[in-house]
């Protein structure tokens, strides 16, 4: 039973009365003039007589809409609009019968800059020459402002594009191209095939400057990267990958591909990362076009993550889709699922479901708060749903159908998914359609299990003492108000002995129970469990003593565990570092990068004796891995060992001020040698000296940029500047001249900046209104990611509270407020430690 209001009850969504079967859409752009016009045939069934058609339309002109129905044509008046409920309705003069209809439209739009509907873009090639593009983003509710529809993803239909564009321009919609004529005034029009019946929010088109790899057959589906002119160099990686990806997702569902062909094309500006739309994937220029001989593994990954996860998407989301945006969150998570399968599969070396549990800790960082959400929670409008796409709906949600797939055995938990996705293809799912198909491949009570998970926010605190077991819910902060985590959770365990003896499964459903467990056992065994884990303190001392004989992702959550404890209050910066001293001689970033989280909140905390010692703290925990890693990597070193030098250098340059480590970035940065797993250690290194020309060097370098991660890279450079008038500039410079696709991150990154995060979030607050118009909605709560960040001063955060909470994002506002929790967080650490953490620091660099 869903639990959202059907379409009757809910205004947002338009009444059944009327359906559209196929749509017929030709559209003409106008780069110039940054407008367009297009016309429109809808075949509807009209299951009631009605007298009005309602369809949904914004920032359109709209003229009379004509109804063929019967063998005759009726015409409306002009339509009367609803800017609330975002729709156009069409009276006609006499009752249009129940049966098969055609609805014809005109209308007109803007190309407009917010990255949304139908937008235009712009880019200079290698010239310097500009060019402009129209592409379209219609997710989440958006398909609205790109031509009238029916824009609910439970309402699909077949979608024929025809463009009309300039000779000189490429164009490509989800289908094959069909044909293309010569119109002889300059343009031609382009007819590609009707599309699969699917949503209108998948729905794309693209026009412009572009040019296309070779196609690549896979099991009979063309394959292609495009990209704006110029860039051809950088396709190599995403084309291994997808065709991977295409090859393991038709094995692994046991359903092929289901569109005609596979366009994966780069946008030079794009708020999201990447954009599913059935057969013209679109992407971020930075999430798809890559050079494998410069990039880091960090970035090789996440290209091959982003095109699996699009592409697990045409599957389960374009082939079976959620019946309303409540479901979103299935789609999403289940793509992040996937995307670490597949991923997994094409390079197992890089050990991705260790490497996930640096995105999981964000997860369980932000659900520890009382202004958590549920994973799935009721959805009436379009703004309601866009505040599901954060990291609950991603990686939570990935986490705990992980942690259902481990229960259940892989080979179980996909014969349940191929049964779900062939009993809705084509067509509409819930939740708890998913569910009754694992219960029938496995036995389990799914349902069960899953709603605790699913329906409450939150996680669970698993204590052992002896052989008894407490789950108590796990939270940051004492509540204030009515919180949003649950009471009881169906947590199931592996409970894995080190001294031999049976490995269990587990599902504790009680507050409390006895499991028969002996000798040392991991009770999160092989870290696939999403909840935390509180040993007694003398089974804590013998796991931490026996530490080589957990795997990877079991030491990565025993320090995860850890250092949660430490923000309770349970533990201190000693106990995680002493953790740290048996990690020396393990490459396992995964671990390491609580640790380094934890280098750089100490320093923010405590004064400068304790920076002091803390820098002699850092350089003593990484001399072992530092002496057996060095700067230059080993020949067949694992991927794990070269992420880990970069991680081991930007600490000892940054918290461990290692002047040999330092001197020997401002060397590769001067040679300009910044390339590979070291290119983000060295430029960061370098600009927190405060070198005079370092700003102007890093701005010449991301003009020059041969790559979009180089760029990058340059861009964001000064947000690690020690000068505070390099921050401050380049503040100025993301309202005024920076993508409008990046700033809000930038503004970000600068935030937490050691020497002027605080003047940063003064000057975004006073210029707030001009940054909410200005930057596209689908990034803007990160614009104050950086206030985690403010643990100097108790008074200042809470003055960042009181204006975010008096002045509420009109979007994402739930993502402020997660990010607000979590600055009190650290508050309270800092307050908690400030005076003895020095003391702390000291004692320990000298034991």
């Amino acid at each position: 039973m869903s639990i959202n209001p059907q379409p009757r009850e809910n205004p947002y969504r338009l009444a059944p009365t009327v359906v559209p079967c196929a749509y017929r859409l030709r559209i003409r752009p106008d780069l110039e003039a940054a407008s367009f016009e297009g016309t429109v045939e809808i075949d509807v069934e009209v299951h009631e007589s009605v007298t009005s058609i309602v369809l949904n339309a914004v920032e359109l002109e709209l003229e009379s809409a004509q109804l063929s129905t019967g063998g005759r044509m009726v015409t409306s008046g002009a339509p009367e609009l609803d800017a609330t409920y975002e729709t156009a309705t069409f009276h006609f003069d006499e009752p249009v019968g129940v049966g098969p209809a055609t609805i014809s439209l005109s209308f007109r739009g803007v190309l407009n800059d917010q990255l949304r509907g139908f937008y235009r873009s712009t880019f200079e090639d290698a010239a310097g020459v500009t060019h402009t593009i129209a592409t379209t983003q219609l997710a989440a509710t958006d398909a609205r402002r790109a031509f009238p529809c029916w824009d609910d993803p439970a309402t699909k239909a077949t979608f024929q594009v025809t463009m009309v564009v300039r000779d000189e321009l490429a164009a490509f919609a989800n289908t094959a191209e069909v044909s293309s004529t010569p119109l002889g005034d300059g343009t031609r029009e382009v007819v590609f095939a009707p599309s699969m019946v699917m949503s209108s929010y998948l729905v794309a088109f693209v026009v412009g400057p572009f040019e296309a790899s070779a196609v690549t057959e896979v099991a009979g589906t063309a394959l292609r990267v495009i990209y704006p002119i110029g860039k051809g160099h950088l396709v190599s990686w995403p084309t291994e990958a997808a065709v991977h990806a295409l090859e393991f997702f038709s094995d692994y569902f046991g359903i092929a591909y289901p569109g005609d062909k596979i366009d994966l094309i780069a946008i030079p500006d794009f708020a999201a990362g990447a954009m599913e739309n059935l057969g013209l994937v679109t992407f971020r220029e930075t999430e798809l076009l890559i050079d494998p001989q410069s990039a880091s593994v960090t970035e090789l990954e996440r290209v091959a993550l982003v095109v699996n996860h699009e592409l697990a998407h045409m599957w389960f989301g374009d082939l079976v889709t959620m019946d309303w945006w409540e479901g979103i969150w299935l789609n999403e998570a289940f793509a992040t699922f996937m995307e670490s399968i597949c991923t997994d599969h094409l390079r197992p070396e890089w050990q991705k479901w260790v490497r996930f549990n640096t995105s999981r800790e964000v997860a369980f960082t932000v659900d520890a708060q009382h202004s958590t959400r549920p994973i799935e929670y009721p959805v009436v409008s379009p703004d309601e749903c866009m505040g599901m796409f954060d990291v609950l709906t991603y990686i939570k949600g990935c986490s705990v159908l992980r942690m259902l797939e481990q229960y259940l055995g892989a080979t179980t938990f996909r014969d349940g998914i191929r049964d779900y996705l062939r009993r809705h293809a084509y067509a509409n799912a819930r939740t708890a359609d998913l569910w009754s198909a694992l219960e029938a491949a496995s036995g389990e009570p799914v349902g069960e299990i899953m709603d605790t998970w699913i329906l409450q926010g939150g996680f669970p605190l698993v204590s052992v003492d002896e052989t008894s077991f407490h789950q108590t819910p796990f939270s940051y902060l004492s509540a204030t108000g009515e919180s949003s985590i649950g009471s009881l959770w169906k947590v199931p365990m592996l409970l894995r002995s080190l001294d031999g003896g049976d490995t269990l499964i587990r599902l504790l459903d009680t507050p409390s129970a006895d499991f028969e467990v002996e000798g040392a056992v991991v009770v999160n065994g092989g870290g696939w469990g999403f909840f935390r884990t509180a040993y007694s303190a003398p089974r804590l001392r013998e796991l931490s003593s026996r530490l080589g004989e957990l795997d990877a992702l079991e030491r990565a959550v025993l320090v995860s565990d850890t250092w949660a404890s430490l923000l309770v209050g349970h533990s201190s910066f000693s106990d995680l570092f002493a953790l740290a001293q048996g990690l020396g001689e393990f490459d396992e970033p995964s671990a390491w990068s609580v640790i380094a989280r934890a280098f750089d909140l100490a320093e923010r905390i405590t004064d400068e004796p304790g920076r002091v010692a803390l820098a002699l703290v850092v350089r003593r925990l990484l001399a072992v891995p530092f002496e057996r890693l060095g700067w230059e990597p080993a020949p067949g070193e694992s991927s794990q060992a070269r992420e880990l030098r970069a991680m081991v250098i930007a600490a000892l340059g940054h918290q461990g001020h290692d002047q040999a480590v330092i001197a020997e970035a401002l060397r590769r940065f001067d040679e300009n040698s910044v390339s590979g797993d070291l290119a983000d250690a060295i430029v960061s290194i370098t600009m927190a000296q405060g070198r005079s020309g370092d700003f102007e060097t890093c701005h010449r370098r991301c003009q020059s940029a041969r790559t979009p991660q180089e760029e990058q890279r340059y861009l964001f450079a000064p947000a690690a500047s020690s000068e505070r008038a390099v921050v401050m500039a380049t503040l100025e410079r993301a309202f005024d001249v920076v993508r409008t696709q990046d700033a809000p991150y930038l503004i970000g990154a600068l935030m937490r900046s050691h020497v002027a995060g605080e003047a940063v979030w003064q000057r975004v607050s006073e210029r707030l209104d001009e940054a909410l118009e200005k930057f596209p909605q689908m990034g803007i709560a990160q614009m104050v990611g950086g206030v985690i960040t403010f643990v100097r001063s108790a008074d200042f955060a809470s003055r960042v509270r009181a204006f975010h909470e008096a002045t509420p994002f009109p979007v994402a506002q739930q993502q402020v407020v997660q990010m607000l929790d979590l600055m009190d967080v650290h508050v309270a650490l800092a307050s908690r430690t400030r005076e003895t953490l020095a003391a702390e620091l000291v004692a320990f660099a000298n034991a």
